[in-house]
């Protein structure tokens, strides 16, 4: 799963009343991806390419106990709770924040084949929806699109900036389906990887700004 792990992202940014910014709750999706290609770069954690892994990833992530365990993961969404609770002076908007990293490890279990963890020790676990595509991709499709269906109901603002962050994420999650699969893994697909969630991420912060929340009577409040 790549971008239906920005669904909860827009649900996020559009049901709090202190209105996160929705780049905050972008990064907050993605979180364990970007510590898990970081540390990839480093030798912390290990992925290689084998296109038997999956049917639609040719990807054995066999070791990944700091990001994609349970427990690793429910470290990242405490950490995060702090950083965003001080940084926006609100207990709400870091519970927030938290519940989307949390969710990475739940909308993964769907998708994966076993290779998450509870602690970084078997029994790996994951329903294998990758081996089932024509199920996978509407799903992943249905979930992202309608999240982002929801935030626009739920704001107003110019049709550019969504736009254009929809079509730049549809066009990256075409290529993450079908596009060429490197031979081995390495530093450049990690980078390729950090660089596509820091575009969208810009991209998210653009909309944010552009965006205002509706209120009833016809008022509305500038969204970040």
């Amino acid at each position: 799963m790549f971008i239906g792990h920005f669904a909860p992202a827009f649900i996020a940014a559009a049901v709090s009343p202190e209105r996160p910014r929705l780049a905050t709750m972008f990064v907050a999706g993605q979180l364990v991806d970007w510590g898990f290609f970081s540390f990839a770069l480093v030798g912390l954690e290990h992925m290689r390419v084998d296109p038997a892994a999956s049917v639609m990833v040719p990807f054995d992530l066999y070791d990944m106990p700091y990001t994609h365990s349970l427990a690793g993961t429910a470290i990242w969404a405490a950490a995060f709770f702090g950083i965003v609770a001080i940084w926006q002076r609100s207990w709400r908007i870091g519970l927030l924040a938290s519940a989307v990293v949390l969710s990475h490890w739940l909308c993964d279990l769907i998708v994966h084949v076993p290779d998450l963890t509870l602690d970084g020790t078997p029994p790996k676990l994951g329903l294998g929806l990758w081996n089932m595509p024509w199920v996978a991709i509407p799903l992943e499709l249905a979930l992202t699109f309608g999240a982002f269906a929801f935030y626009l109901r739920r704001t107003r603002g110019p049709a550019g900036p969504p736009l254009v962050l929809a079509g730049v994420m549809l066009l990256f999650q075409l290529a993450n389906w079908f596009a060429p699969h490197p031979e081995s893994a390495g530093p450049f697909l990690y980078l390729q990887a950090l660089f596509a969630f820091a575009v969208l991420t810009v991209l998210a912060a653009w909309v944010g700004e552009n965006r205002w929340f509706r209120k009833r009577g016809g008022l509305a409040s500038r969204g970040m």
